[in-house]
């Protein structure tokens, strides 16, 4: 039974992402979906920043960052054998990440949260919690937690090759629990 035909997987660059790409992209190989990476380029968020500073090469290095940010998507892909595409958006990062999706026929949008609460979210929000809000789309989030020291807690599983990271790892886990819940081992 195929449950999803077309995931997005928005990605932010920061070092937790690549957890999420993975996971997202065993996700498609289990289903047999194509993947596409989004990445949102909020300018807007440079606003505030004298003129003669705020746009002098600045779309150039988010570029570069969403480049960087989507090669991750596609490296998990890749390992997956999963179809890629991926996408560079301008705007509002969780309305953008929602009409995307909608526009798309996207049957799911796997995303990282970071987990934050109270004045934290408060004061700061959450756009996974504002896609979660406001879409129509299944939205699956996986917890970002530990950042750059994440590769500290790698899971080693006795008789068997151990995964090199937390994020394939989950990426096992997830397609061992989809096959369990389609009838498979």
């Amino acid at each position: 039974m195929v449950l999803y035909d077309r995931i997005i997987v928005p990605i932010d660059g920061s070092a937790g992402s690549e957890r999420v790409a993975v996971h997202a992209a065993a996700l498609a190989a289990v289903h047999g979906a194509e993947l596409h990476g989004v990445y949102v380029v909020n300018a807007g968020s440079f606003a505030g920043l004298p003129m003669e500073s705020s746009w002098e090469g600045l779309d150039d290095m988010l570029r570069a960052d969403a480049e960087s940010a989507l090669d991750k998507v596609e490296r998990a892909a890749e390992s997956q054998g999963v179809p890629v595409e991926t996408h560079v958006l301008e705007g509002t990062p969780s309305r953008e990440i929602v009409e995307f999706a909608e526009r798309g026929e996207c049957d799911l949008i796997v995303m990282g949260t970071h987990g934050r609460g109270g004045i934290d979210r408060l004061l700061l929000g959450s756009v996974a919690e504002k896609v979660v809000r406001a879409s129509k789309v299944p939205v699956l989030t996986v917890r970002i937690e530990g950042g750059d020291d994440a590769d500290e807690h790698a899971v080693e599983v006795p008789g068997e090759t151990a995964p090199e990271t937390p994020a394939e790892a989950e990426a096992d886990a997830a397609a061992d629990s989809t096959a369990t819940a389609d009838g498979g081992e």
